[in-house]
């Protein structure tokens, strides 16, 4: 088996993250939806844009409570979670048209959750021949689409 090595990663695997405020609370916080990539809420979960997404369109669910355990979710949080989990993947389906998605949990740092304490979910919408060299040759990750025309694409979709 051939490796590709990423050695950018170990600085995020090794960080310490500690005293970091959490994006999931200050977007809930916060009352400019758009500055904060929001797109829906929902009493129990909500759905963001990822700041740094791995792919264009790419979007998390998180619960509303802070709680970094899934099986600390309580049954009508993991059905709105689990809904709008299912309404992100319409959502980018209607939008964008993707052959495919990665839908995860990183629960705890170990796993490669970067806020660990606050539960959440990445839908990455996947396209036949979207993955290159580019993070491994230059160091350098592609996204075709502004953060901000990928929220004004999926917005209504949400409404």
């Amino acid at each position: 088996m051939e490796k590709l090595w990423a050695p950018w990663r170990a600085e995020y695997v090794q960080g310490g993250g500690g005293g970091r405020e959490c994006i999931f609370c200050s977007a809930l916080a916060a009352s400019d939806d758009r500055a904060r990539l929001v797109l829906v809420r929902e009493p129990l979960a909500f759905a963001l844009l990822n700041a740094y997404p791995y792919a264009p369109g790419h979007l998390m669910v998180a619960v509303a409570r802070h709680v970094g355990l899934y099986e600390a979710l309580s049954d009508d949080e993991l059905r709105a979670f689990g809904r709008l989990t299912q309404r992100g993947v319409l959502a980018l389906r209607a939008a964008f048209s993707p052959d495919g998605f990665n839908l995860g949990i990183n629960q705890g740092r170990i796993a490669g959750a970067g806020v660990e304490g606050h539960l959440h979910l990445h839908i990455v919408p996947r396209w036949t021949g979207d993955t290159n060299f580019m993070p491994v040759t230059g160091d350098v990750k592609v996204i075709s689409q502004d953060p901000g025309a990928t929220y004004e694409a999926l917005l209504p979709r949400f409404r």
